[in-house]
């Protein structure tokens, strides 16, 4: 079944593949594999969408090189960021009028 072995010192990108293939054929959730090779599920959750990433962009009619793979991140952080900055501001706003969270916002 896992061609993975139990116990990991280096996750080369030919065991992260491997990994991505058993959470996409459903043999595994990443929260099973995060407990048995002790990694954590964001990380096993970014290779998974480094891979489809990478994915998408070989199977394209005109391949991205990859200084337009990093700009499409990049922005896709900003924008991220972005959302949750707006998220802060409106929980902090939101937050001034309850009483409890004044003495927190006092800190």
């Amino acid at each position: 079944m896992s061609e993975i072995p139990e116990t990991i010192k280096r996750w080369t990108a030919k065991r992260r593949v491997a990994l991505v293939l058993e959470l996409l054929r459903g043999e595994t959730t990443a929260a099973q594999a995060a407990r048995k090779y002790s990694l954590t599920v964001a990380e096993i959750q970014g290779w998974k969408e480094a891979f489809l990433s990478g994915a998408e962009n070989a199977l394209r009619s005109r391949p991205r090189d990859d200084e337009a793979m990093r700009v499409v991140e990049i922005n896709k952080l900003k924008q991220k960021v972005g959302e949750l900055v707006m998220e802060r501001d409106v929980l902090t706003e939101a937050m001034k009028s309850h009483p409890f969270a004044r003495r927190l916002l006092d800190k």
